[in-house]
This record gives structure tokens, sequence and C-alpha cells, in this order.
């Protein structure tokens, strides 16, 4: 597999929406075929990507041979997987899509404790390994996001996994499954493939502080390369998606790629990108360590992961990832918005943050679209 694999949630489109269904295809199916003359051999997707035209426009790059020289990822759009035969409903409309009759991985799309268990008790398992059987997939995965507990969960309750995919980067360490859920995954055998890579392209943008650390590095170096550089740096990385929007960005992944190899970081270099993280969180307004202790919510709030959003809005001075993520991962009761102020947490979060107060504020900059308050 390429030290870089093509991320198609973020083509570019007509209308500079990211996620719109306007894809300038033209441009698109170029940037993808450029990537794979130039030696990028795996290309993912997913059923919801760009409205559902991801997967069209992946189909028509991947004409004229291009097909026979990549693995081919996509997702099955497992919220909507309601009974059994809505698995195999998806499945052949993906292949169809995407002008093929094999997907290489076909991956469950944004496992969590609950999704999984509802694919289990459906019974889903069994018409996952009936299309291995009849070929319509090479292999099965999984994407994550949910807690480090859950990813080990979901790993350990199902021996045909070949791979999983999740997100990861120099700030999320200990987010989601996190450095230990990579290195849990690899230990077992599976293939890990990394998203997010750039969280949604924040690390390539950082500001005038954090900037000056990274340029203490290496010289040359883009904050984009450096961040890509710390996930190939780790062995049990196996291959970095970036979701690219532009010929340049694609052109300046190649060049990363082609320098990119496990350990070939020195000291120097990762304790640069450790004090780039220190000064990302330093900008942070809410004391949360993501602990836990808070948790459960006796009225279903999420609250670590409401804080962190927050927090993450600010530190990169940007809102549209943590709003995203607010009213499409999280579900209504999860959310800031949901919380009673009953003060159950408050005498549970050893960092004495005032919960009660902060859950209103959050809402309001995710929830209601307003800016940060002064």
């Amino acid at each position: 597999m390429s030290a870089l694999g093509f991320g198609c949630m973020r083509l570019p489109t007509t209308d500079g929406f990211m996620l719109s269904a306007n894809v300038e295809e033209d441009l698109a199916i170029a940037m993808i075929r450029r990537g794979i003359d130039a030696g990028v051999n795996y290309v993912d997707t997913a059923y919801p990507y760009h409205m559902g035209k991801s997967e069209l426009v992946v189909g028509e790059a991947l004409k004229d041979g291009y097909r026979e020289r990549v693995t081919l990822a996509t997702k099955s759009p497992v919220w909507q997987v309601l009974k059994v035969g809505d698995y195999d409903t998806y499945l052949d409309e993906q292949l169809t899509r995407l002008q093929t009759d094999r997907i290489d991985y076909y991956l469950f799309h944004g496992l969590g404790a609950e999704r999984w268990k509802s694919l289990v008790d459906l019974g889903i398992i069994p018409r996952a390994e009936a299309a291995v059987a009849d070929g319509r997939i090479g292999h099965i995965g999984f994407s994550f996001h949910d807690g480090l507990e859950s990813f080990k969960e979901i790993v350990d309750s199902y021996d045909g996994w070949s791979m999983c995919l999740i997100q990861h980067n120099y700030m999320d360490i200990e987010n989601q499954a996190g450095t230990e859920g990579l290195r849990y995954a690899a230990s077992k055998g599976l293939a890990v493939v990394i998203m997010e890579p750039l969280l949604g392209g924040n690390l390539a943008r950082p500001p005038g502080d954090v900037s000056a650390i990274l340029e203490e590095g290496e010289p040359g170096r883009t904050p984009a390369d450096r961040a890509l550089q710390w996930l190939w740096n780790q062995h049990e990385v196996s291959c970095v998606l970036s979701g690219m929007t532009s010929m340049e960005q694609v052109e300046e992944n190649l060049r990363s790629a082609d320098s990119s190899g496990v350990g070939t970081l020195t000291d120097r270099e990762l304790g640069i990108i450790d004090r780039a993280r220190e000064a990302y969180q330093k900008k942070s307004a809410i004391a949360c360590t993501q602990c836990g202790y808070c948790m459960p919510c006796p009225h279903g709030v999420d609250i670590p992961q409401n804080m962190q959003l927050y927090n993450q809005g600010l530190m990169f001075g940007d809102l549209f990832a943590p709003r995203f993520i607010y009213f499409r991962r999280l579900g209504e009761g999860e959310r800031a918005a949901a919380c009673e102020a009953c003060g159950e947490c408050l005498e549970k979060c050893p960092q004495g943050v005032p919960i009660d107060e902060w859950m209103p504020r959050i809402h309001e900059v995710l929830g209601e679209g307003k800016d940060y308050p002064a």
C-alpha cells in the first residue's frame, strides 16, 4: 500500500462549498489520476460523500485502466441499514456507482459502541461475510468515531477485520482511538489507515505562534508536511489518507510522501511537534483533560466531547468542523443543549470545571451559530 491514500470527501467543487454535490468533475478526475500515476494505490470514498456524488466521480476516474491499479475502499451507510436486506441494497448500488464488480475494502461507516451493537443485533456480519464469499467485497473493515474503550471492544468483537480507519494526527493523540488505539489495532494484526491527518486542514494553517515553533524544525517543510511526516514516522500506520481539493495540494502531498519513512524524525523534530501541540492547547478556554470522570451524564449529554469541540474551534480559529460534528455526530440528547444543570457532574470533575455554566455557552456557539463570547 502506498504511504499516501487519496481521500475523496473533499473534492473540488464549483460552488466552493466543501461537501456539496457540485463536484468539479474534470478537475477531480485529473487529480485522482495524477495521484495514481505518481504511485498512490489506495482510493477511499463513502456513500454520503458530496451528497452521493463522490462515488460517481471516483467511478469515472477509475475508468481507462485505473481501477486495476488501485485498492478501492468505500463505506456502508450503516445508519441507514435498518433491516438485513438494506446492507446488500446499498452495496449493490455502490458497486453500480463505482462501475466495478468488486470493492476491495468495504467498511462499516463511523462505528461507535451503539452502532456496532445494532449491526450485530441485526445480523449484518453474516451478510458481509456472504458478500466476501461471492466476490463483491475483498475485505471487511470499519471506520471509527467514538472513545478508546469502544474502539478496543469493536476490534476484539470480530475476528474477520482486515483493517480499520481512524482519525489521528498530532493533536488527537488521546482523542477517539488515539495513539493507544492505533497501537492496539496494529498489535492485533489490523492494517490501520489514517483519516483527518491535518484535522480538516487546520494543521496546515497554524497561527503565528505555532508556526514560529514549527519553523524551528528542518527547513523547507510546510506545516502540512510536518503533520504528515509525524504520522508516517510511526510503524503502526499503514496509509495516510488526504482529502485534497486542488492539484497544488496533490503535488505537495506527493512530494511529502516521497520523503516519508518510519523512524525518520529525530527526537528534536518530535519535540518541536510536542511544543506545537502544547501551544495549541494553551488556546483552549475550558480546562477539560478529557478524563471522563464526569460521565455518564444522567441526562445523556456527552460532556467531554462538547467541551472538546468548543476548545477545538478556539484553538484553530475555525468553527465549521466543530459545528458539523455537533449536529452530525452527536445525537440531540448528547449535545450541550440537553444539559439540565443538575450539578451531578460538578463534584466529579477533578479540574473543578463549572460544567453547568459552560454547557449553555457551548450550545450558543456551536448550536446557535453565535461567535465566541468575549
